[in-house]
């Protein structure tokens, strides 16, 4: 994210100008912007006009429009947010007090007003600008026959290409067909590879299945590149990194960002923070439940006793239509903190975040055990 203008008072109000540059960004603009704010942006609009031979005529004029925020839509798949309010800003062809919906894209520069920066929202800002929050790790899923490009941001995980070949048996008479539809798969996921995976962008690209799947593959791309003479692959082979994963579906890419390997890569990166404090948790949850919760009931009873020492949040619960249910989420983390703890604020377009939002969103790992919490009502 590009900022342009920061006039911000802490716990106060302010303006920031931005530009996202990538969908990241877009996801954090998302996780920002809530109901009741302000965003400032050019925009198109069709408008009707009167011609001289008495008809009407349309054409689309650019307009820069001020609106309140009602609600906020992210579009993963089209990379656009659309913020839909009433318009604030007098102008000659949208009324003051109309609707309209703003459509934020990436490369198109917007301001965004708030009557309260709280510590939540300036921590958000902070890791929009923030490279060494990116993860920019590429993971190609695979099994024969499919494979699932992925490429893990500092917020989003997003799928940018995803290949299916019929494989015949490889028993009997279609030994033959096998060996041919298997490498005619390859050739369609080595086109890809090339096509998705920037090695100026990530810091390594992961080949990830179950059996020798990835380990056939790798060999097909390492002797296509030297035959092909695909410079970026033969310069970067050593970035390339092969994971054993039980499948080469979506909920798989959990085994990758756990593997050693690629963790001592991202480790310090927001992605990979999430990924160790939930298998912290779940370890705890296994071998010693009293020493953990989850649930908004049950952490809220933990942190008034002074027994939270992570918290584990989803980004999700922030963006709450109801401003004193989001209020009392910040003040949660800032207590927490205020108290000695720590909390992560996961993303929930990671696959952790995803693991989290199954266990209500909100989980804690606590500094002594709290056995009663048990009898607590959910």
């Amino acid at each position: 994210m590009k900022i342009f203008q920061r006039r911000i008072d802490p716990n106060g109000p302010g303006s920031v100008k931005m530009v996202p540059e990538e969908a990241d960004d877009l996801w954090l603009a998302y996780n920002l912007i809530a109901q009741g704010d302000t965003v400032t942006a050019h925009t198109f609009r069709k408008i009707q006009r009167e011609v001289a031979s008495g008809g009407r005529d349309s054409e689309r004029v650019k307009l820069k429009l001020e609106i309140k925020v009602e609600s906020v839509d992210y579009d993963k798949e089209g990379s656009v947010l659309r913020l839909r309010g009433k318009n604030i800003l007098e102008n000659e062809h949208v009324k003051i007090g109309a609707f309209h919906t703003l459509e934020v894209e990436l490369q198109r520069p917007f301001v965004l007003k708030k009557d309260l920066w709280d510590s939540l929202a300036r921590d958000v800002l902070h890791q929009a600008t923030d490279p060494a929050a990116s993860a920019d790790l590429a993971v190609v899923l695979m099994q024969e026959g499919l494979a699932l490009f992925l490429l893990v941001g500092k917020s989003v995980t997003t799928t940018r290409a995803r290949i299916e070949t019929s494989i015949p048996r490889k028993h009997g008479p279609s030994v033959a067909g096998y060996d041919k539809a298997l490498n005619k798969f390859f050739d369609n996921v080595l086109q890809a590879f090339v096509r998705h995976i920037d090695f100026k962008v990530v810091r390594c690209a992961v080949i990830a299945s179950p059996g020798f799947t990835k380990d056939q593959f790798h060999r097909h791309l390492l002797l296509e590149a030297e035959r092909k003479q695909l410079r970026p692959i033969i310069e970067n082979k050593s970035r390339i990194i092969l994971v054993h994963t039980t499948s080469g579906y979506k909920h798989s890419l959990r085994e990758v960002l756990d593997a050693p390997n690629v963790m001592s890569i991202i480790k310090d990166t927001k992605a990979a923070q999430e990924v160790r404090a939930l298998k912290e948790f779940f370890n705890m949850l296994a071998n010693d439940s009293t020493r953990t919760c989850y649930g908004p009931k049950h952490v809220e009873v933990a942190h008034e006793r002074m027994a939270i020492q992570t918290l584990l949040i989803t980004d999700e619960l922030f963006k709450n239509v109801d401003v004193a249910t989001r209020k009392k989420y910040v003040n949660l983390v800032n207590s927490v903190k205020g108290s000695g703890g720590s909390a992560l604020v996961f993303s929930s377009m990671h696959v952790s975040g995803e693991q989290l939002a199954q266990l209500t969103g909100i989980a804690a790992i606590l500094r002594f055990p709290l056995p009663d919490l048990e009898d607590l009502e959910m």
